[in-house]
């Protein structure tokens, strides 16, 4: 199995029926904004005309480095031509002199529950102790394998990384733990040698009061030079498909322990940079074009997220945001330890992924519902294909592959079962795939905005053809009138009735799936390859643009799962970082269509 993301942007206008109309173009950046307001309605504020014109202006700088960041036939995104070994990015991130906690090596081969299991049932919940913190982040952020080649080595980890450059660092905000800490504090995550960097001792108060008994936090950050090093423009795309990644990483981790995870979104990007300590660090001033130099500043790690890992089982409870931001902002005020170690001496700044990351900063949100829904099962139609493999065995075995063999066959009903564990809202509860219920997208609190184009080229009793694989059910209509008026849209022979998957058409399409994968055989030479659809326009106009990178968690996530998926029936999958934009969207698309490849 092959896997590989396409992402491309169409534009969106915004149309209101009215009686006034007024239009602002954004020259050279085609994107046309029109606001309208009916005359019995009092038009808006000068306050309201300025916020709305900011957030056209962000929306604007999205869709300029979506757009200036695609791959086409004709020409490739802006990036280094060739590879500045002598510069390359330590993988490693380090706060010396922090004082450092080894954490326990696992010794026990099997001591998780089997892989598939955890998809219909978590187990009942482990106390948070030294031995089940060292478990967990044994199984989802540590390093799994080192590798030689000639005078080359180099560590493989459980989270997958683009380029396996690991933009990526974690952090546990946990209670006191036996052996590890008298007190509660942050800790910064080492995966070589698997301790942790007492980084801040924080109030004894501040846990038990937010959250409930036998939970922690877990904070994860990018370093753009990490990626940009090598992928240039791109690197902003990756970085945040590594975050769900993470996520994926850390879900499938937890739960293998009896825990449950969800993203605390209604936080801002403020309160993230202070729980986790990376606020204090110089600011990184963005040029005006890309540059290069020594730019130690551009080694910031950017917040991307906290996540609340809690016993499960336990009901409803709720988070209070405002009251837990104003806590958060009193760690500015605590002894940090330890200065961030440098990666690099000289750095090429690639300044539109730093305009971007600033822009899709998420505030605060004070109206941010904190929602814990029941555990859902996804659907079973295959059991036997996971043939009794572990979780620990999934999650630390996985590898991306290099190569497929093209001559390589799955059976039908092995492709529907992994299908199965793609699906947001899991089996058996009656409703449409629409919320994200079960594991591990119930860790991301929106309803499910990625699907999936399908390119099936060798799976047995089932036609090559494109398909399509629904993911949010009220998006059908829409996506339905999006594709080419030949495509079939049927359920294909033997597909599960809870299983929204469509044939398109039955074609042979190897070549074009490796044409739109930048010419690369890997894409037509598997089991099947797919590239991942969002509704991505009018969700950023909708919800915000701090969307934008969000979009790419869900993709990460599922790519996460679609990584575990093949590992655990005995084959192996990759993820394709580069493809043809928009040649990808015109592949199955009609010429003006608001949904757009992944």
């Amino acid at each position: 199995m092959s896997l590989f993301r396409h992402h491309s942007l169409n534009r969106h206008r915004l149309l209101l029926p009215s009686t006034t109309t007024d239009t602002v173009t954004k020259a050279g950046q085609g994107l046309t904004l029109t606001m309208s307001f009916s005359s019995s309605t009092p038009p808006p504020s000068v306050q309201e005309q300025q916020e709305e014109q900011t957030d056209q202006q962000k929306l604007a700088q999205v869709l300029k480095y979506h757009n200036q960041t695609k791959h086409n036939f004709t020409n490739y995104a802006r990036g280094p031509h060739g590879l500045d070994w002598a510069n390359q990015p330590n993988p490693f991130r380090r706060y010396p002199p922090a004082p450092v906690l080894p954490l326990l090596h696992p010794t026990t081969p099997n001591p998780t529950p089997l892989y598939s299991s955890i998809f219909t049932s978590l187990p009942p919940p482990k106390p948070v102790t030294k031995g089940s913190i060292s478990q967990f982040l044994y199984d989802s952020l540590a390093l799994s394998a080192w590798k030689t080649a000639g005078f080359s080595t180099w560590s493989l980890r459980v989270n997958p990384s683009s380029g396996n450059l690991h933009p990526t660092e974690a952090y546990l905000i946990c209670p006191s733990i036996e052996s590890v800490s008298n007190t509660p504090f942050v800790a910064h995550y080492a995966p070589k040698e698997h301790y942790l960097e007492i980084r801040a001792e924080i109030p004894s108060g501040f846990l038990p009061k937010h959250f409930p008994d036998g939970s922690f936090l877990v904070g994860l950050s990018s370093i753009f030079w990490r990626e940009a090093w090598k992928y240039g423009e791109r690197a902003f795309r990756y970085c945040n498909h590594d975050v769900g990644h993470a996520i994926g990483a850390v879900s499938m981790a937890a739960a293998g322990l009896g825990w449950d995870v969800k993203v605390l979104d209604g936080l801002g990007c403020e309160d993230l940079e202070k729980m986790i300590g990376v606020g204090m660090l110089p600011k990184f001033k963005i040029p005006s074009r890309p540059v290069k130099g020594k730019l130690p500043e551009i080694e910031f790690e950017h917040p991307d997220c906290v996540i609340l890992v809690f016993p499960n089982g336990i009901g409803e409870f709720d988070v209070d945001y405002e009251d837990l931001s104003e806590d958060i902002a009193e760690f500015a005020k605590l002894e940090w330890k330890g200065k961030p170690n440098v990666l690099s001496k000289e750095h090429i700044c690639w300044d539109i992924i730093y305009r971007t990351a600033e822009v899709v900063k998420k505030p605060l949100n004070l109206h941010d519902n904190f929602v814990v829904d029941p555990f859902q099962s996804s659907g079973v139609f295959r059991e036997s294909a996971y043939k009794g493999i572990s979780l620990r065995e999934v999650v630390r075995k996985r590898r991306s592959a290099v190569d497929m063999d093209g001559f390589t066959k799955m059976a039908r009903e092995t492709f529907y079962q992994m299908l199965l564990h793609c699906m947001p809202t899991g089996s058996g509860s009656g409703e449409k795939q629409r919320r994200q219920l079960a594991l591990p997208y119930r860790a991301l609190p929106w309803d499910s905005e990625v699907h999936a184009v399908m390119f099936v080229h060798r799976v047995v009793g089932l036609p090559k053809g494109l398909y399509f694989l629904v993911r949010n059910e009220d998006h059908f209509d829409d996506l339905k009138k999006a594709t080419r008026p030949e495509f079939k849209w049927e359920k294909p022979e033997g597909c599960p009735d809870e299983l929204p998957l469509y044939e398109l058409a039955k074609i042979d399409c190897q070549e074009l799936a490796k044409r739109l994968s930048c010419h690369q055989d890997i894409a037509g030479d598997g089991c099947f390859s797919l590239g991942m659809l969002a509704h991505l326009s009018p969700t950023l106009h909708d919800k915000g643009v701090w969307m934008y990178p969000r979009l790419f968690w869900e993709t990460g996530v599922l790519g996460q799962v679609l990584y575990l998926e093949a590992h655990a029936v005995g084959i192996s999958a990759t993820g394709i970082g580069c493809f043809f934009d928009d040649p990808g969207v015109g592949a199955g698309m009609s010429k003006d269509v608001p949904f757009l490849l992944f």
